[in-house]
């Protein structure tokens, strides 16, 4: 059989089945950028490579996948962080005009270009440790030129990098000022004004809400859902980060993407996300960097059988995290997710949250072959170390 590329003398995690689908012996063949054959050496078909690559006994995973992502905004929030250690709390800053309009009034001043530049150092963070796709939401222009600006430069970050991006608009993430006290007003110009435009200028393939008590209730979420239907684009929620306003049980009923966050999730909620196939984005440098004593309900989602992702949920403001390395060691120690669970979370079951699981996350033939190969001895040590990269090669659509 031909094929372009065979990696081979390799040990290969496809994070197929329901493990991690490890072969101890195994390699990986692909073709124009997409994966022709994964897995034991001994049951390969006979290929005939324009190239072979011998890995020395390194293990094989698929490319990362950051499913959570706000990497595109300008300034930071550093002072911010001095408040907290301070003893301020999140709802304490928002109220006080800090927070994510803090980081609106930056990006808002700021040009796409400089967007882009500002987002690359990060975004080659993540590539660094074997990322191949992240999601990039908007959320912090809250006005319609301001996210299709954010938008576009999160698109840009595609063409600049050789990563797949993945765009969901965000706009209802905060209360600009200039709809203090009219919140209604703003869901509707979200959902009447801003997403039909960012749905025709296509530059967003998912659509999201921040559910919360500081953010937006179920009915006006539901609102901007019921929009993002009407647009054809699938749904993800900011959901019982703060406090439970069942916004995961609202989500599912909308059939969404993923659900993220998490940590007042009740019993109803979990339940509801089972039935509808939606995916558990947990970011545990949120509930590191803001000090959260709450687990998301771990147990109850494994029980539940919903799949559970990982993220850096990376923003200025509650995870300025780029290592989605460290994401998961937070995953094991922090919510006692298994070795398994996490590398899962950052393949199979992020793609699953991206809606793109039938092109990405695991090794199988006709799925792109975005690749990271690793310099280690048993896949646990990708989530026991901290602060240290084996990563060995990073391969992106075959190359």
């Amino acid at each position: 059989m031909r094929c372009d590329t065979l990696w081979k003398d390799a040990r290969v995690a496809t994070m197929a089945g329901d493990g991690m689908g490890i072969v101890e012996r195994g390699l990986v063949a692909a073709s124009d950028g997409v994966i022709v054959y994964a897995g034991p050496e001994a049951e390969a078909p006979a290929f005939d490579p324009a190239d072979i690559i011998g890995c020395d006994g390194r293990w094989i995973t698929p490319g990362l996948i950051d499913c959570h992502t706000h990497l595109v905004h300008a300034g930071d929030r550093a002072r911010e962080f001095e408040m907290r250690l301070d003893g301020a709390s999140y709802e304490e800053i928002a109220r006080a005009g800090g927070g994510i309009v803090s980081t609106m009034a930056a990006t808002r001043a700021a040009s796409e270009d400089e967007l882009v530049a500002a987002a690359l150092p990060r975004l080659d963070a993540l590539i660094a440790e074997g990322v191949t796709t992240v999601e990039i939401k908007s959320g912090y222009g809250l006005d319609t030129a301001g996210e299709i600006r954010m938008l576009r430069a999160a698109r840009r970050l595609g063409d600049e990098r050789r990563v797949r991006v993945a765009t969901t608009f965000l706009g209802a993430h905060a209360l600009p000022p200039e709809y203090a006290g009219d919140a209604d007003g703003y869901v509707a110009m979200v959902a009447d004004t801003m997403l039909p435009e960012v749905a025709r200028l296509g530059l967003a393939d998912a659509v999201d809400a921040f559910c919360e008590g500081i953010g937006f209730t179920v009915q006006q979420t539901a609102r901007i859902f019921d929009a993002a239907k009407h647009a054809g684009l699938p749904v993800k929620l900011h959901a019982e980060q703060l406090s439970n306003q069942h916004g995961a049980a609202l989500a599912a009923g909308y059939a969404a993407l993923s659900a993220d966050h998490l940590e007042h999730l009740d019993d109803a909620g979990v339940a509801a996300m089972a039935g509808s196939g939606t995916v558990a984005t947990l970011l545990p440098g949120a509930y590191y960097f803001m000090r959260e004593t709450k687990l998301p309900p771990i147990e109850a989602l494994r029980r539940a059988g919903v799949p559970i992702a990982l993220a850096t949920d990376c923003n200025p403001g509650t995870s300025p995290l780029t290592s989605l390395l460290l994401v998961m060691n937070m995953g094991a120690t922090l919510f006692r997710l298994t070795v398994a669970e996490c590398l899962v979370g950052v393949t199979r079951d992020a793609a699953r949250a991206l809606g793109l699981s039938d092109q990405i996350g695991t090794l199988e033939a006709r799925k792109r072959c975005d690749l990271a190969i690793w310099d280690i001895e048993h896949p646990a040590e990708l989530v026991y170390r901290m602060g240290y990269n084996p990563l060995h090669t990073r391969i992106w659509s075959g190359r």
